[in-house]
């Protein structure tokens, strides 16, 4: 699925754009730029990626036109991104799926995650809530743990879909903790959240901003979150590290660029990004979708890659997991 939407400041902030790129031809930006959003609109990737290019476009002076292009968990968007024109006019929102996880299963991707991508800088970070139904007799990680082992193979976790960030939460849990619960994808966080409502499943992960509100409402029952620290969002709610389990991951996104984009204009967006990241009004927007603001250099952004390329290969050797 594709949707395009144009950020601008203002109305009527086009004309005052065009104006500025027409006085300095030779500055950037001096026109439009593409932020390609590798995921369907309403998800995680397409609120927090909206957020942030609002500020970005506003850092920049310019305008940014978000381009949804979902789709094989991401691979299509990073190639559209990957073969760009190398001039910061076509960038893209990263996250750990077309980038990490894809990588960790497909052996042949259309791109290398490493080589064909220039780093511009991490941008958040999002933790995940482990979450049962009410109906669940789990009331901490530890019993969940118990449960899935007098259950072994018959003990069921839900994602949005196989090689999201999800699916590979729960598969962290199932190589950290020694057990087996079995893999049920859905087509979206939404769907599967209804089936572990419904007792379909017996659990799964979800970003903490999507699970608060049924947690609250009672429909759902949150026993952990999977970060290295407390969620804001759930400041009563432990970690899965602090249940004795070696754990620790979360959703985390990125701003990229075409391989060979000149550093003057990665630098660039670098500035105008942390501008963004900045400003009280972005730290508080992007708070309340449970999301920490990061902003790094273009090496601590290769690291962490790198970091997370060998954490989910090595998950998915445990795994067994494989490209279809």
């Amino acid at each position: 699925m594709r949707k395009v939407t144009i950020l601008v400041l203002c109305a009527g902030c086009a004309a005052q754009f065009q104006h500025a790129a027409a006085q300095a031809p030779g500055s950037y930006p001096n026109r439009p730029i593409r932020l390609v959003l590798p995921a369907a609109p309403g998800g995680p990737v397409d609120v927090i990626g909206r957020t942030v290019g609002t500020g970005l476009a506003e850092a920049l002076r310019q305008i940014i036109v978000i381009d949804n292009r979902a789709g094989a968990g991401g691979i299509i968007g990073a190639e559209i991104v990957a073969r760009g024109a190398p001039d910061g006019y076509t960038l893209m929102f990263a996250h750990s799926g077309p980038l990490a996880i894809e990588a960790a299963i497909h052996p042949k991707l259309p791109y290398h995650p490493l080589k064909d991508f220039a780093p511009v800088s991490l941008v958040a970070a999002s933790p995940y809530a482990l979450i049962v139904s009410p109906a669940s007799p789990a009331k901490s990680v530890k019993e969940l743990v118990a449960l899935a082992k007098s259950r072994q193979g018959k003990f069921h976790f839900a994602s949005g879909g196989v090689g999201t960030g999800l699916h590979m939460a729960g598969e962290l849990l199932n190589l950290a903790a020694g057990i087996k619960m079995i893999h049920v994808p859905y087509k979206g966080a939404a769907p599967s959240m209804t089936a572990l409502m419904s007792g379909e499943v017996d659990t799964m992960f979800n970003g903490v901003s999507s699970a608060l509100p049924h947690v609250k409402a009672g429909r759902l029952r949150a026993l952990a979150v999977s970060s290295a620290q407390r969620s804001p969002l759930f400041p009563d709610l432990p970690t899965v590290a602090e249940s004795g389990f070696k754990y620790e991951t979360a959703g985390w996104y990125g701003l990229v660029a075409p391989a060979r984009t000149p550093k003057a204009v990665t630098t660039r967006l670098q500035s105008s990004l942390h501008t963004a990241l900045n400003s009280p009004q972005m730290k508080e927007r992007l708070l309340a979708q449970g999301v920490d603001g990061i902003a790094s250099t273009p090496e601590q952004l290769t690291r962490h890659l790198r970091d997370e390329l060998d954490k989910w290969t090595a998950v998915v050797k445990a795994a067994g997991l494989k490209a279809d």
